[in-house]
């Protein structure tokens, strides 16, 4: 029972602790300032230079609307809501059809957000506010 114990704390030690989101964290543009591909191999990260010259960004609204801009032009645009540290995007597509996916926070500042999309273009974002 003692062995039991010492093992579940320490997994709790280790275990990863995401952040909750609330919707008002993330209100405001976020410009990119790191993108990696989680399924490239080897792992793929863009560089300074390939960022910069394109200016990525995403922007969430107070109206809950989420746009995300790549060389000033939109990606993405659609609604999204929080669930513990997912942000749930409803994406908005051509014909009125919608396409809904979870970026799932790892870090979220006043400064600094990191998030990842899943399946088979999962990225890595790291991003500071404007």
């Amino acid at each position: 029972m003692k062995y039991l114990l010492i093992v579940a704390v320490v997994l709790l030690l280790f275990t990863e602790c995401k952040p909750t989101v609330k919707s008002e964290m993330l209100y405001g543009t976020w410009r990119y300032t790191k993108l990696e591909n989680l399924n490239a191999y080897p792992p793929d990260t863009l560089t300074y230079y390939q960022l910069h010259s394109n200016s990525p960004s995403i922007r969430f609204t107070k109206s809950d609307s989420v746009v995300i801009i790549w060389s000033d032009t939109v990606l993405l645009r659609g609604t999204f809501t929080v669930d513990g540290s997912n942000i749930n995007i409803k994406q908005l597509l051509p014909g009125g059809k919608t396409s809904q996916f979870p970026f799932s926070v790892s870090k979220l500042t006043d400064k600094q957000i990191v998030f990842e999309s899943h399946g088979a273009d999962a990225s890595k974002v790291t991003a500071v506010k404007e």
